[in-house]
């Protein structure tokens, strides 16, 4: 479990509307595009699936962030999970966590390229081991290993 899940799981009836989503998309509008792209692509390691530029130096580029969840939590959770990774409440409203194999590793390899470490890697009760840092794009990211 990543440290943005309960303890505990509720079942919760299955509703259909149709097909289901296909992929989810976070969308991030960053000010520096190289710095962002070179840090998330290059650095962190997200494969370049396409990039497209148009009139005006438009850019896009879609990485590959493998399989994605979206992860709803109330006020309590989400300070409850920065205490955890931080020991104070840190977080946006927006935060995105991602599963890597070793945190430590890669926290000290994000940092060299920019990233500020918000919090060094942590044991959490659900046994991951997580990192907080500010990364590129205004984003707070997670860094998160599973440990079971």
């Amino acid at each position: 479990m990543s440290a943005d899940q309960s303890h505990q799981r509720q079942q919760v009836p299955e509703r259909s509307t149709g097909a289901p989503v296909r992929q989810l998309r976070l969308v991030v509008e960053a000010d520096d595009y190289e710095q962002a792209v070179t840090f998330y692509r290059d650095v962190l390691g997200l494969p370049e699936r396409a990039a497209f530029q148009g009139a005006g130096d438009a850019r896009v580029a879609i990485l590959d962030a493998g399989r994605a969840t979206l992860e709803i939590v109330n006020p309590a959770q989400k300070r409850m999970i920065d205490e955890v990774e931080v020991g104070r409440q840190v977080a946006p409203h927006l935060r995105v966590a991602f599963e890597v194999d070793d945190t430590t590793a890669r926290t000290s390899t994000l940092e060299q390229a920019g990233a500020e470490v918000v919090a060094a890697p942590v044991r959490t009760p659900w046994n991951s081991l997580n990192a907080r840092l500010h990364a590129p794009a205004g984003l707070q990211i997670t860094l998160f290993q599973e440990l079971s």
